[in-house]
C-alpha cells in the first residue's frame, strides 16, 4: 500500500473527509451524431460569412484617388482658416503647392530648399517662364514669413493664396476629351 492510500485510509478511519483519493477520468461520449451537428454548424457559419463578405465587396464602390489639383485646391481653401496666423498660413500654402507640384509633375519639391528647388526647376520644361517667376516670388514671400518672422498684412496673405490657386489652375491637366459621337447611318427599308 502506498503512502497516499495509507493517508486516505487513516482519514477515513478517523471519520474526516478532508482529503479524498483522486478519481479516474470520466469518459465523455460525444457521439457520432453530435460530431456531425458541429461540422454542419461550422459549414453553415462559413457559408454565411462568405455570403456577407461577397455582398459587402459588391456594394463597396471602388475608391478613385482624388486628383492632385483637386486635393491642392481643397487644402488651399482649408488654409484660409489660418489667415490670422501668417506663419502657419504660409507653411500650409507653400507645403500644399510643393506637394501638388511633386504629385502633378513627379518632381521632388517638399524636401528641398527654395533655392535648390527653383534651380532645378529652371532646367526643366515643367512650367513656363512666367509660372517659374511667379512660383519663385511666391516661395520667397512664404520663406520671409516662415523664417524671417515677417508679418505681412492680410491682403498680402490673400495675394499669396490667389497666386497659389492660379498656379494650380494653370498647371492642372486638361479634362479628358469626350469620345466623338458615333454616327450610325440610317437603314433603308427595301420592302417597298
Amino acid at each position: 500500500m502506498n503512502a497516499l492510500d495509507q493517508t486516505t485510509n487513516a482519514f477515513a478511519a478517523a471519520g474526516t473527509n478532508d482529503i479524498r483519493a483522486i478519481k479516474p477520468p470520466v469518459p465523455v461520449d460525444i457521439g457520432l451524431v453530435s460530431l456531425w451537428w458541429i461540422l454542419a454548424a461550422l459549414v453553415v457559419a462559413a457559408a454565411l460569412a462568405g455570403l456577407l463578405w461577397s455582398i459587402k465587396r459588391k456594394n463597396a464602390s471602388p475608391l478613385t484617388p482624388e486628383p492632385a489639383h483637386a486635393r491642392a485646391r481643397r487644402k488651399l481653401m482649408a488654409a484660409l482658416a489660418l489667415l490670422d496666423r501668417p506663419r502657419l498660413f504660409c507653411i500650409a500654402v507653400s507645403d500644399t503647392l510643393r506637394v501638388y507640384l511633386e504629385e502633378r509633375f513627379n518632381f521632388r519639391a517638399p524636401e528641398r530648399t527654395t533655392e535648390e528647388f527653383m534651380n532645378e526647376l529652371q532646367a526643366t520644361p515643367l512650367l513656363n517662364a512666367e509660372q517659374r517667376r511667379s512660383l519663385g516670388v511666391f516661395l520667397g514671400q512664404c520663406d520671409l514669413v516662415k523664417f524671417a518672422k515677417h508679418e505681412p498684412a492680410r491682403s498680402e496673405l490673400e495675394e499669396l493664396h490667389a497666386a497659389a490657386l492660379r498656379l494650380v489652375t494653370e498647371t492642372e491637366p486638361p479634362p479628358p476629351t469626350a469620345a466623338p459621337p458615333v454616327f450610325v447611318p440610317p437603314t433603308l427599308d427595301r420592302t417597298s
